[in-house]
């Protein structure tokens, strides 16, 4: 091209055109919507105890992302903190493109004073998600807002428009500033329990929700917190509830609903109580010590103050945790965000192709805790994995480098990727031997959650699954001494994070990556690698690809 400059200047009209028709087609048919956002430290007194968080705009919790299916969210963080973030978006699949999932065995972190622009598609997607910092121990500061993605127009809703959305993050919480947390977890000790429950950020009652009488209402509920699995109930109110992490469910009514860690609920709320102010109450679940919180359901012609004690709610009792989240399932005939019905997936006719089975464990390693995924305590790599997979770095990772199966034996250190084949369908088992429940998130994937028991999961587990209405989600709870067992289509190549959602055990080991390979290595199946991505550890100083 250097040595025909007129062949070249001839053809560059021609282009321009392509490139503007392009351009104006995407616009088009999947619009843009743009966010700069500056990340600080700032004060915040959420439990009236004066701590560091970390603000979004100024703002604790951050901003609201309000997209519609397949938009292009842009979003220009800078960061001002004096040290590396990330942010990563839970629950977004990244369709193709796990370089912008926005954890660092695919990012590198966004040095200080600078900044990154993600460049997200919220490809094929509905529902109630949210967005929290990845790196160190930031989560425990704050960072973290709402993601909700509506449906486009001409798709059904399988209820009417609510009066209004409203999104309810709520989560434990300490005192205690996240460097000590973090202090206290690489000195390999336990967390103490949390202190508080924050709703959106504020403790007892520091949130009102106005309604008027005879209308309804979306509540968007995401258990934001660290450690603890949550409980809520609106007094004097049943809820219906609508939507899973995406999945349009049967609308099925709670008098309370528990809301395990990472996990996301859509609840309607019909305002047919006598005018007053009622309570919205958030407990811990599943623990021995329980915490309790309030905000305010406002009736805006209220006249006074519901009487009677707060709605009660379980507290350590399985079964009936076990009992309704097996209750909850999939809309069959309700459009997801296509107009097809979500039961038009047979997903329990398909044979899967491969079964893994994890199993959690809490082992000591060189005098200190840690936590394990089949004996393997994962430790961050010199450069996100993503990175060196795509550069050819040897040295990073070793595909293999956890097994498929539990060991049972002693747990070890290791940066720990799972090789996978596109297209591949797997049977995934999570194995929870363990006093405590847990909570598992798969990054870029949703799957239907097949069954969950008591007990040692056997192959003859497999006759009590669900392979007709099972709800699809990407976040799971493990009960004590149970399993949960899902299916899941590997139909997105990249590497993609299994983790705790407890963000303890996630910190201390409790994850590991998933390869999803695809030898076709073609722009059809995965994205090429950002213009604007940034390069780091062994990847310092590469380029990436031409402008």
């Amino acid at each position: 091209m250097g040595k025909k400059p007129n062949a070249s200047f001839s053809l560059l009209p021609l282009l321009v055109a392509v490139v503007a028709v392009f351009t104006v087609s995407v616009v088009g048919d999947n619009p843009y919507r743009f966010f700069t956002w500056t990340v600080t430290y700032g004060d915040i007194w959420p439990l009236g105890v004066k701590q560091q968080g970390i603000l979004i705009n100024g703002q604790f919790p951050g901003p609201q992302i309000e997209a519609v299916t397949n938009d292009n969210v842009i979003i220009n963080v800078f960061n001002k903190l004096p040290e590396p973030f990330l942010l990563s978006w839970n629950g977004i699949q990244q369709r193709r493109s796990s370089w912008q999932d926005g954890v660092y065995g695919t990012n590198c972190p966004i040095p200080p004073g600078k900044n990154f622009t993600y460049v997200l598609q919220m490809k094929d997607q509905i529902g109630s998600y949210f967005y929290f910092p990845s790196l160190a121990f930031h989560k425990a500061a704050g960072g973290f807002g709402g993601i909700r993605i509506l449906s486009r127009p001409m798709i059904p809703v399988p209820f009417p428009p609510p009066a209004a959305d409203y999104t309810l993050l709520i989560g434990d919480w300490f005192k205690a500033n996240h460097n000590s947390l973090k202090y206290t977890l690489d000195s390999g000790r336990n967390l103490p329990f949390p202190d508080g429950i924050l709703i959106n950020g504020h403790g007892w009652n520091g949130n009102t929700f106005t309604v008027e009488p005879g209308r309804t209402y979306r509540f968007r509920i995401s258990n934001v917190g660290l450690t603890t699995s949550l409980n809520i109930r609106f007094q004097g109110h049943l809820m219906k509830l609508v939507e899973v992490e995406g999945s349009h469910t049967l609308q099925s009514s709670y008098s309370s609903l528990d809301v395990h860690l990472g996990q996301s609920y859509s609840v309607l709320i019909t305002a047919n109580q006598p005018s007053l102010d009622y309570s919205i109450v958030v407990s811990t679940r599943l623990t021995s010590t329980v915490l309790t919180t309030a905000a305010i359901l406002h009736y805006s012609n209220a006249w006074g103050k519901a009487t009677g004690p707060l709605p009660g709610a379980p507290t350590i009792q399985i079964d009936s945790s076990l009992n309704q989240a097996r209750s909850i399932r999939w809309n069959l005939t309700a459009s997801g965000p296509r107009p097809n019905p979500q039961g038009s997936y047979h997903y329990g006719l398909v044979r899967t192709t491969r079964t893994i089975r994890l199993a959690n464990s809490a082992p000591i390693i060189n005098g200190k805790q840690r936590y394990a995924v089949n004996s393997v305590s994962f430790v961050p790599a010199d450069t996100p994995l993503k990175v060196a997979d795509f550069y050819k770095i040897p040295g990073v990772f070793s595909l293999g480098s956890i097994a498929d199966n539990p060991t049972f034996g002693p747990g070890y250190l290791q940066t720990s990727v799972m090789a996978a084949n596109f297209r591949d369908y797997v049977e995934i088992v999570f194995e929870n031997s363990e006093d405590s429940v847990q909570s598992w998130h798969i990054d870029g994937y949703s799957f239907w959650v097949v069954g969950m028991d008591g007990g040692q999961w056997t192959p003859a587990s497999r006759k009590g699954y669900n392979l007709r209405d099972a709800v699809a989600r990407c976040t799971v709870q493990v009960y004590p001494k149970s399993w949960s067992a899902i299916y899941m289509p590997l139909d997105n190549v990249g590497m993609w994070n299994i983790r705790s959602e407890n963000w303890a055990r996630q910190y201390l080991g409790q994850q590991f990556y998933l390869r999803v390979y695809s030898p076709a290595n073609s722009w059809r199946d995965e994205n090429p690698i950002p213009r604007n991505a940034l390069l780091c550890g062994r990847a310092a100083g590469r380029r990436t690809r031409p402008l």
